[in-house]
């Protein structure tokens, strides 16, 4: 067990001046080392949570979407920004009801519902972002990035993927540049069961991945991780999203999965992250039996 993460005096301070007297501080962060994340207790038990972003990208991707894109979500939908210091990297936002979606034990039908509504509140986020200028040149350019790493993924993971294996990793990297026109989003960017809450309705958070690109980007961690098992919850996902994929998107999404099986096992065995490694071994091995779809 790790030990509990101390919020700096100075940020302490800084939230106390926008919220007030904190009585108690709760350490809520992630296990991976970069996640900062506490639950700051006001008088009469009401909370709000604060987060220190890894750096200034994160912090500017998080604070812009809270700002631009996340109200259309709705009411409940998502945690709302109360301030945020760019000195620090720090985000004061409200509490929400519900646990991670990964973490409960749901009764099928209720489980059904819930990726049905996480479907309709990200079809909310992705048509919220203004594409308009810089933003649209970002999301254009958003797949020809993502096969740009396809080098850096695979030299870093090694002889984790056996000739073949990268031989593949590369051409679908190769085929990701070919892709025609696909739908653009503005994006949660990290898009899976650990980042929708669930109590008695579905809400997103944590939007520090949030950016311009191409919306089938938001699909590929459900895609490789728990559609793969069940794909009734891709089903009802997409009833909530209100259309499926189109030829392109669901080419542009195996070349993706390819991407980021490498991703996962050039970053997960580095720092224990046994869940993510199996992903990317799983989605492997789907891409080579030719069972991904």
């Amino acid at each position: 067990m790790t030990d509990a993460k101390i919020l700096p005096p100075a940020v302490r301070a800084w939230a106390q001046g926008h919220i007030g007297p904190i009585t108690a501080v709760r350490d809520v962060s992630h296990r991976r080392t970069a996640s900062r994340v506490w639950e700051l207790v006001r008088p009469g038990g009401r909370a709000v949570y604060l987060k220190i972003a890894a750096g200034p990208v994160p912090y500017q991707r998080e604070s812009f979407a809270y700002r631009s894109a996340v109200p259309a979500l709705g009411s409940g939908a998502a945690p709302q920004l109360v301030e945020s210091s760019a000195e620090h990297f720090a985000l004061l936002v409200t509490a929400i009801p519900g646990r991670p979606l990964a973490e409960l034990p749901l009764a099928p039908a209720e489980e059904l519902e819930a990726y049905r509504q996480a479907g309709v509140l990200l079809a909310r986020l992705h048509a919220a972002g203004d594409l308009r200028g810089v933003h649209r040149v970002e999301a254009e350019e958003a797949l020809h990035r993502a096969a740009s790493g396809v080098d850096r993924h695979l030299a870093a993971a090694g002889d984790r993927l056996s000739a073949p294996e990268q031989q593949l990793v590369r051409r679908l990297a190769e085929e990701l540049l070919l892709v025609g026109s696909v739908p653009l989003a503005f994006l949660h960017g990290d898009a899976w069961a650990r980042n929708v809450l669930w109590s008695d309705r579905s809400a997103w958070v944590d939007f520090e991945r949030a950016r311009f690109g191409a919306a089938v980007q938001d699909f590929v961690v459900m895609s490789c991780g728990v559609w793969a098992d069940n794909p009734r919850l891709r089903t009802a996902f997409f009833r909530g999203y209100g259309r499926e994929l189109s030829p392109a998107e669901r080419h542009a999404l195996t070349c993706l999965a390819a991407l980021d099986a490498a991703s996962c096992l050039a970053w997960a065995p580095e720092h224990g992250d046994i869940e993510v490694a199996d992903r990317g071994r799983k989605t492997l091995d789907r891409l080579m039996t030719g069972g991904f779809a």
